[in-house]
């Protein structure tokens, strides 16, 4: 009975001692990894809206429009664009000339202009449209700029279209387009080689003569009675009267001397 005791117990260690072993033999289990959470996505930023229009910006950007530029700036035509282009649906066309377009004027010509007339030059390279390429094909002449009166003597500026070929003339100066600068359905910059006098400012025209004024009938009942025929006929009058009584004076002298001569 000892003996089957023994048995058992040496049997239940070496169980225990097979199992153990077992266990420590046995790979250690992977760790329990937790998911990665998918990444929070910002959400697509919308494109910037576009800056407002500036036409200096252009032309400097273009290149060979300082003298333009500089002329824009300062007579505050620039400015009055940047609103008329931003703050307004109206179109804007421009004929920019170009520097070597200044330096071919006389000498002193731009100096010996009034700050009024250095305005009006400006605007006289300003229509109030837009013009297309294709436009110029079909315009009405005289196109009105942003100088005013374009009438014949003042600010007129006709342009006509041949082929490919767009001619400007101010009645002083004769251009044509030599390129297309800038062009967004609104805003419309157009290279010339020449810059555009207008007549107003470089050739007017000497007033007309005003017109006499009327003579009220007032005043020629005034010349007739005043007239030399009436003074004639009253003098004739006069003198009549003068003779009439130095003859009957003269009877009446007469008279007495006879009476006297006679005592």
């Amino acid at each position: 009975m000892k003996q089957f005791d023994h048995l058992m117990l040496f049997f239940l260690l070496h169980t225990c001692c097979s199992t153990l072993l077992t266990l420590a033999q046995a790979p250690a289990a992977a760790p329990v990894v937790a998911p990665k959470a998918a990444p929070v996505l910002a959400p697509a930023s919308s494109p910037a809206p576009p800056g407002p229009t500036n036409v200096t910006k252009i032309l400097e950007k273009a290149g060979q429009f300082s003298t333009f530029i500089r002329l824009m700036k300062a007579t505050q035509v620039a400015n009055q664009l940047l609103g008329q282009l931003n703050n307004t649906n109206n179109g804007i066309t421009i004929f920019a000339p170009t520097d070597s377009a200044f330096s071919s004027l006389k000498s002193g010509t731009l100096n010996s202009l009034s700050d009024e007339q250095k305005v009006e030059l400006i605007q006289f390279h300003i229509i109030p449209t837009y013009l297309s390429s294709a436009q110029f094909q079909t315009i009405s002449n005289p196109l009105r700029t942003q100088a005013g009166d374009s009438g014949d003597g003042k600010f007129p500026l006709n342009v006509t279209s041949t082929g490919d070929t767009v001619n400007i003339t101010s009645g002083l100066t004769n251009t044509s387009v030599s390129g297309t600068v800038y062009t967004d359905g609104q805003l419309a910059v157009y290279q010339i080689d020449r810059v555009l006098q207008p007549l107003q400012i470089f050739d007017p025209r000497p007033p007309a003569p005003a017109p006499a004024p009327a003579k009220s009938k007032k005043k020629k009942d005034d010349d007739v009675a005043d007239s030399p025929a009436d003074d004639s006929t009253d003098n004739s009058k006069a003198v009549r009267f003068t003779m009439g009584n130095n003859v009957g004076l003269f009877g009446v002298t007469a008279i007495v001397l006879i009476a006297l001569i006679s005592l």
